[in-house]
């Protein structure tokens, strides 16, 4: 196991992570983050090509999977704003209160342990102006589809870095104490069981 985490699981990731209907997405909001931007999960770096340099002051790369951040270094280097990595998961923010302008989780939500922690987190470093820009996977709708998320929930969590299926994202950030201001749902793609998407913003309430 230690072999596929370190080898096979990122490069999985990345792969899967890299399909164009999920880059469809990452252009449609990434390009909405502004100033000194947190990045939950930074993986390999594929949202780096899609931010606004006008509009960056600092994007802050948290990122706890050393492959994937170094391939995520590599491309920063051709980037015209500053980054930083961070080596911790998102239930570790080392930042100071009220300290980020944007927060921006893109197909990370769906594999944190302890969820809660993370967004309170999340919460804990905006600003009260800020901004929680979320791209997510999760529970579909359909009670057919929702039925086989939940038989194969804990096997793919073991196969998949601990991506859970059937997470209702828009509870989670609600119960975290955000306000969701704007949010698009719907499959980005035929697998179904994988690409029901819940795409938006929240604010700190």
């Amino acid at each position: 196991m230690k072999f596929y985490n370190k080898y096979i699981l990122p490069k999985l990731i990345n792969c899967v992570c890299s399909q164009n209907d999920i880059g469809r997405i990452r252009r449609q909001f990434v390009p909405m983050a502004k100033g000194i931007t947190l990045e939950i999960g930074m993986g390999s770096g594929l949202n780096l090509p899609f931010y606004d340099p006008s509009k960056i002051d600092l994007v802050m790369g948290l990122e706890p999977m050393t492959p994937l951040r170094k391939l995520a270094e590599k491309k920063a280097l051709e980037l015209p704003f500053e980054i930083d990595f961070i080596g911790l998961s998102g239930e570790e923010i080392p930042l100071e209160n009220h300290s980020v302008d944007t927060v921006l989780v893109t197909y990370t939500l769906c594999s944190i342990p302890d969820v809660f922690k993370a967004l309170n987190e999340m919460k804990r470093v905006l600003k009260s102006s800020g901004k929680l820009i979320f791209c997510e996977h999760g529970k579909s709708p359909d009670d057919h589809i929702v039925k086989w998320q939940n038989r194969l929930n804990l096997p793919w969590t073991k196969i998949s870095g601990g991506c859970h299926l059937n997470r209702h994202i828009p509870e989670l950030i609600k119960k975290s104490g955000f306000k969701i201001v704007a949010l698009d749902t719907g499959y980005s793609s035929p697998l179904k069981l994988l690409s029901f998407n819940y795409k938006g913003i929240a604010v700190p309430e």
